[in-house]
C-alpha cells in the first residue's frame, strides 16, 4: 500500500484569518448559543410511532358545492301515502281505534307520528309499521283514547 500524502493525512489545513473565514466562526458560533448549544436526541419509550397533532384549519371554500340546498326528502305530504279502507282497516278503526295508512317505505315510526300530528291533528299512542308482500310499507296509528278514530276517518279523511 502506497504512503498517504500530507494533503489527504486528514489534518485540515491552516484556520483562514481574513474576514470572510472570522464571518463563517461567529457564525458557528451563534448558531450553538441558546437552546441550540447541545444536540440531544429525543428518547422514544414506545415501538410505535404516533405522528403529532397539528393545526387542522376549518374548511373555507371559494365557492358553495350546491347552488341551493335541496328540499326535505320526506316531509309530511310525501310520509303518507293514502290511508287504507279496507274490511280488515275498518274493523281496526272501529274496534281498536286504530286508523290504517299506506306510508313511504324510508318513513320510520317518529316521522310518521309527527306527520299525523302536522297533516290531521291527531295524537298517536304507538306507530305499528310492516312491509306488504307489494313492497308498500302499512302503519297502523293508535289514536289516543279520547280521540275516536271513526270521528277521524269520517270528517277529516272521508274514507267513512
Amino acid at each position: 500500500m502506497a504512503p498517504k500524502d500530507a494533503k489527504s493525512s486528514g489534518k485540515k489545513g491552516p484556520k483562514p484569518t481574513n474576514a470572510a473565514g472570522k464571518k463563517a466562526r461567529d457564525a458557528a458560533k451563534a448558531t450553538l448559543k441558546g437552546v441550540n448549544s447541545q444536540k440531544v436526541r429525543k428518547i422514544r419509550k414506545s415501538t410505535s410511532f404516533h405522528q403529532p397533532k397539528t393545526l387542522k384549519l376549518s374548511r373555507s371554500p371559494r365557492y358553495p358545492r350546491k347552488s341551493i340546498p335541496h328540499e326535505p326528502r320526506l316531509d309530511e305530504h310525501k310520509i303518507i301515502i293514502h290511508p287504507l279502507n279496507t274490511e280488515s282497516a275498518m274493523k281496526k278503526i272501529e274496534e281498536n281505534n286504530t286508523l290504517v295508512f299506506v306510508v313511504d317505505v324510508k318513513a320510520n315510526k317518529q316521522q310518521i307520528k309527527m306527520a299525523l300530528k302536522k297533516l290531521y291533528d291527531v295524537d298517536t299512542v304507538k306507530i305499528n309499521t310492516l312491509i306488504r308482500p307489494d313492497g308498500r310499507k302499512k302503519a297502523f296509528a293508535r289514536l289516543t283514547p279520547d280521540v275516536d278514530a271513526l270521528d277521524i276517518a269520517a270528517t277529516k279523511l272521508a274514507i267513512v
